[in-house]
């Protein structure tokens, strides 16, 4: 049994849509069940996702020049890989405009940690349970998030002066 037919048997409910093509699996997974969701592919000794590869985000504002509407406009997605089984699983969580915001993982992965940070600093989306959510790329007087789409390409930036 696969790790995605593995999580759409325990979590049938919490699972939106998923697909798999060539060993490529995918699963959409509602936002309240995402740490739930998390905790079963590391405990789980058949599956052992013990690594944590990547967590981004993604914005749909303007998705297919607008042909093709989705219900959410940011979605969170986790690249989790097993060492021990070498095997491979994308998570992704839709995430609300009005209150972009989804669980940390900072508590079962700490790469987490960088990668959310990554995440609030370019996209503005909290993770809630964050150690300490502060940019990480940005100086901490930017204002906005530079890597969402509706950013104004030349907006001026507060000036920084030297810092001690």
């Amino acid at each position: 049994m696969t790790p995605l037919q593995r999580i759409q048997e325990k979590f049938s409910e919490q699972i939106i849509e998923s697909h798999a093509f060539r060993g490529d699996e995918t699963a959409v997974v509602r936002p309240d069940a995402l740490w739930t969701v998390s905790k079963f592919l590391k405990s789980t000794p058949e599956l052992d996702f013990n690594f944590l590869m990547d967590l981004t985000a993604v914005d749909y504002l303007f998705y297919a020049g607008g042909r093709v509407q989705k219900p959410f406009r940011f979605e969170v997605v986790y690249h989790f890989y097993s060492l021990k089984h070498n095997h491979r699983i994308r998570l992704k969580v839709p995430v609300d405009e009005k209150d972009p915001q989804v669980v940390s993982l900072t508590d079962l992965w700490a790469s987490a940690n960088w990668y959310e940070r990554e995440v609030w600093d370019m996209f503005g989306i909290k993770f809630k349970g964050h150690p300490h959510l502060k940019r990480i790329l940005m100086y901490e007087e930017f204002q906005g998030h530079a890597l969402r789409k509706d950013y104004p390409v030349n907006k001026r930036q507060p000036l920084v002066g030297p810092v001690n």
